[in-house]
């Protein structure tokens, strides 16, 4: 199959789908590569890397998009991309179609198939998510620290403390992959970590990570107690497919310290909190209730290098499973089709949609 690797152009997105280890293993099975000039370069990867194992570099959008047939992509198709893609190309990548009526109708209009790194489910795990899932539980709590620091408008505090100083609170909703991730790194600072989950086998995870960490089953009253002396909200809810659920409304955040931070991962999917909407790297913080709120579509996108090698090494097996004619047989993979053909084809997405 003649697989493509766009270069991403959303604001501030460094990621690449592909390293060139990743295409060297699929140009092992026959296939042909295109990579777009400069595709790798915010991840670390030149051309001269990609050609030195094989790949072709195309000179712009244009000739990457109409020499393809598999279109391996990190975020969402926006504009630039929409007017390249064709009813014959199968897109790989991530989607949040729920959260995006407007691109799932484009989508659908089109014609073609499209497969959402964050629907291919194995097991009842989301493997494809997983590691952007986690760097972005990580970054949640590093942005976090600096957001606090006076001159950034933050409370002024050290969310570790120190001897005469108090530590500082920190409640994650979700124990999940990001949600988990960013527990234990708040943690691991020295933070008190509130951790909520309807999931006690979860809960019980987050509860051994440390003894600074409290597991909560996720009853509105406690939310609602606990919120008043955050000094950070971490919004990890995921419901594969869905809209995110609201769990903290405009009124909940009107009890917060001021100065104090929400960085809301599933703003993807819409956001768990009221006061969430979607930014960008370029502009990524404004407030709201006198909380600064920090809601990046593409957390993982500011550790490109990081990023590139973990999905690579995630999409490896899936892409190739892709380029054989039989690909619609694997569970997995057929989980992941949010649009085939014109239609919505994941049943969870079709109710989202059903509307349009």
């Amino acid at each position: 199959m003649r697989i493509g690797i766009p270069t991403e152009v959303k604001s501030h997105e460094g990621r690449v789908a592909l390293i060139p280890a990743a295409c060297k293993e699929l140009l092992r099975e026959d296939n042909e590569v295109y990579v777009e000039r400069d595709a790798g370069f915010e991840s670390g990867f030149s051309d001269e890397d990609y050609r030195a194992v094989g790949a072709r570099i195309c000179r712009g959008a244009a000739e990457l998009y109409a020499r393809a047939e598999l279109v391996v992509k990190v975020k969402e198709p926006i504009d630039a991309d929409l007017v390249y893609l064709r009813r014959e190309h199968l897109l790989f990548c991530f989607l949040h179609l729920a959260a995006n009526r407007e691109l799932a109708a484009r989508l659908r209009d089109i014609g073609l198939t499209a497969i959402a790194f964050e629907t291919v489910e194995h097991n009842g795990a989301l493997p494809l998510l997983a590691p952007m899932s986690e760097i972005a539980g990580r970054l949640s709590v590093q942005v976090a620290t600096h957001l606090l620091h006076q001159p950034q408008g933050g409370s002024g505090i050290m969310l570790g403390g120190l001897a005469a100083a108090e530590r500082g609170n920190v409640v994650v909703l979700g124990a999940g992959v990001a949600g988990g991730a960013a527990a234990a790194v708040a943690a691991a600072l020295g933070a008190n970590v509130t951790v909520f989950d309807l999931d006690r086998e979860r809960l019980a995870r987050m509860r051994n990570l440390s003894p600074n960490v409290t597991a909560l089953y996720s009853f509105r009253h406690d939310i609602e107690a606990a919120l008043p002396a955050a000094d950070l909200l971490v919004g990890a809810v995921l419901l594969p497919g869905k809209r995110s659920p609201q769990l903290v409304t405009r009124e909940m955040i009107k009890c917060m310290r001021p100065g104090s931070v929400i960085t809301d991962i599933s703003v993807d999917q819409g956001g768990c909190v009221e006061t969430s909407r979607p930014t960008s790297y370029a502009d990524p913080v404004y407030i709201e209730e006198g909380v600064q709120h920090f809601t990046v579509t593409n957390m993982p996108g500011a550790v490109p290098r990081t990023s590139s090698k973990a999905l690579s090494a995630s999409l490896m097996g899936y892409v190739a499973t892709l380029t054989r004619p039989d690909w619609d047989t694997h569970a997995a993979l057929r989980a992941g089709i949010n649009v085939r053909a014109g239609h919505f084809d994941n049943p969870v997405i079709r109710a989202e949609l059903h509307d349009l």
